[in-house]
This record gives C-alpha cells, sequence and structure tokens, in this order.
C-alpha cells in the first residue's frame, strides 16, 4: 500500500492505494495561506494517522509515500525549489520530512506532472503515448508523459506552459508578449472580469448583476456564467483567453506533437462550448500543416483526485510495486 500527497495553494489531499487506478480511503483538507508551509505541514501530521486508522491500516503496511507539490520540485537534492502561493517553502527537504515522519521512503514531484501522469495512465490519456496535460487554475501547470513516464527535462522540470510567451489580445498590454498564466489562467480571467465590471458602472448587464456591482466578487466561474447568459464583455474575456491557450498549445504541438492533449483545472469546467470546441477549431485552424490532425484535445476524465491518483503512481513506479 502507498501514500499518494496532494499539496496546491487551497488544497491538500492524502490518499492510499496500491497506484493501480484506485483509491482506498482519502483525506482532503483546505489549506489556509496565511499559515504557510508550516501550517500544511502540522495539516499532514494529523492527517496521516487518521487516514490509516480510517481504512484500518497501520504504518507497517505502507511501502512508500508519492507527493504532488503545487510549485517547482529538485530531483537531485528532493526538495521544494518554491511555492508561488504559500510562502515557508523554498528550498524546503519535503520528501525526507515526510519520510522521517511516515517512516518509508518518498518521492516528491511537481503537482502538474504527477497529475498527468495519473490522466495518461488512469484518466483521459490511457493507453496514449506521448500526452501532454496542461491545468488551468489559479494558475497554468503542465507535464509530459512519454511511455507512462513522467519527462523531468535535468530534473528541475520541464512543460512549463504556463510560461510560454503569448500574445496578449484584449489586455492592457494588448499585442504584447505576456505568459500565457497572465493571459488564461483563472487568476487572469477574473482580474479581466473584474475591470468589466467596474467599466460599465452605468449598465445592467449580467456580469455585474451575478456580482452586484463588486468587482471583488468576479471568479472565472462568474465570468463563464455570464458568457452563458449572453454577456458581450465576459464572452470577449474568454475568446481572449481561448486564443492565448490556442497559440500556447499549438506551440506544444510543433515542439512535441502529442498523441493527445489533457486539460483539466476549474477553468476547463466551462466545457465544451465555451472552451473545447472553439479551442479545438483554433488549434486546427492554426497549427503546424504537416501536423494538423495528429493531437487530440480532451477533458480530463480524474477529477479532483488526479494528483492523488498520479502519486501513488509515482509511487509505485520509483518505490517498488
Amino acid at each position: 500500500m502507498f501514500l499518494g500527497i496532494e499539496i496546491g495553494g487551497t488544497k491538500l489531499q492524502l490518499g492510499l492505494g496500491r497506484g493501480d487506478g484506485t483509491i482506498v480511503s482519502l483525506w482532503r483538507g483546505t489549506v489556509n495561506p496565511s499559515e504557510g508551509g508550516e501550517g500544511i505541514r502540522k495539516q499532514i501530521v494529523a492527517a496521516v494517522p487518521e487516514l490509516l486508522a480510517r481504512a484500518k491500516l497501520d504504518r507497517g503496511q505502507l511501502r512508500g509515500v508519492g507527493i504532488g507539490f503545487g510549485g517547482p520540485t529538485d530531483d537531485a537534492t528532493r526538495t521544494v525549489i518554491k511555492s508561488h502561493q504559500i510562502a515557508g517553502w523554498d528550498g524546503f527537504p519535503l520528501a525526507d520530512w515526510i519520510s522521517d515522519l511516515v517512516g518509508v521512503p518518498a518521492v516528491l514531484c511537481n503537482d502538474a506532472d504527477v497529475a498527468g501522469l495519473g490522466e495518461a495512465l488512469f484518466g483521459a490519456g490511457k493507453g496514449m503515448s506521448p500526452v501532454f496535460y496542461m491545468t488551468i487554475g489559479s494558475g497554468i501547470g503542465g507535464g509530459l508523459i512519454i511511455d507512462g513516464q513522467i519527462y523531468r527535462g535535468v530534473g528541475r522540470g520541464a512543460a512549463e506552459i504556463g510560461h510560454l510567451q503569448v500574445f496578449a489580445e484584449g489586455t492592457e498590454r494588448d499585442h504584447y508578449m505576456m505568459s500565457l498564466e497572465e493571459c488564461a489562467s483563472g487568476w487572469a480571467i477574473a482580474d479581466a472580469g473584474a475591470g468589466w465590471v467596474e467599466g460599465r458602472e452605468h449598465r445592467d448587464t449580467p456580469l455585474r448583476r451575478l456580482t452586484n456591482g463588486d468587482p471583488g466578487k468576479v471568479t472565472g466561474e462568474v465570468v463563464a456564467q455570464a458568457a452563458r447568459e449572453g454577456d458581450e464583455d465576459a464572452m470577449g474575456v474568454i475568446a481572449n483567453a481561448r486564443k492565448a491557450l490556442a497559440q500556447a498549445l499549438c506551440q506544444v504541438i510543433v515542439l512535441l506533437c502529442p498523441r493527445r492533449i489533457v486539460i483539466g483545472g476549474g477553468v476547463s469546467l466551462m466545457g465544451e462550448e465555451l472552451l473545447f470546441e472553439p479551442l479545438r477549431r483554433f488549434v486546427a485552424r492554426d497549427v503546424f500543416k504537416p501536423f494538423a490532425g495528429l493531437t487530440d484535445i480532451v477533458p480530463a476524465a480524474l477529477g479532483e483526485e488526479m494528483v492523488v491518483h498520479g502519486a501513488l503512481a509515482l509511487a509505485r513506479q520509483k518505490l517498488g510495486t
């Protein structure tokens, strides 16, 4: 039995399983950013015995731990490089700390890489290679899975699609280059929507109604809902995000030509009409023509547990079957 851990900017999950696509027991908690990395570590200390007791297991039955961390990690030193959302993680020896806590070996990797592994082995990319995974949430991350293995470059990660430079249409820096994350992440969509709430002070639009005219209440989900109700401003915000995503995916295809691109994260929940169908259409129009039609673009299949699935599989791959 293995333990899989997801440490994100808002979510903490621990799961038990054999790394075969089944989670035996799951513990889920909410992260308090103000408590920093130390607060999350205290949660893990409390959650491990609770999870084991719930599954009627003891620590002696664990063979290893896989960790998906929300930020860049270093394979050689088994440390966190940095969290861009939570203080108190810079240079932290997370794999060794978990190993000491649980009493078994641990392996550490970036959460998007780990999510990609889960989707490639058990989800929307099952049976295919290469699989490129992209998560679009509060940030944008990526992972490349080749023959069921995470591609990590020289050991500090790879496939960081959120940091690709794209043309920033419909922003204050229109037609300048910005990172994809600045154009199409959940916070970028919310920020653009908030600008329209402020700018339409004297108009009754769906976006203003949904937020009671308060820019601080705008989220990516609210922008999507306003777009479904025909709000032209919200539709424009999402259209600009889609254009940026299409640019980035065309770059991914021309460099890697994966068999399938799997997209997860909160923004992906906008669904077919707002996101996937037009995104496929734009990529088909603009992609490097010899590679046209070779890469599918599909939503992720494993839901909120995808990182836990991947962490369990990573532990099984690296620490024994």
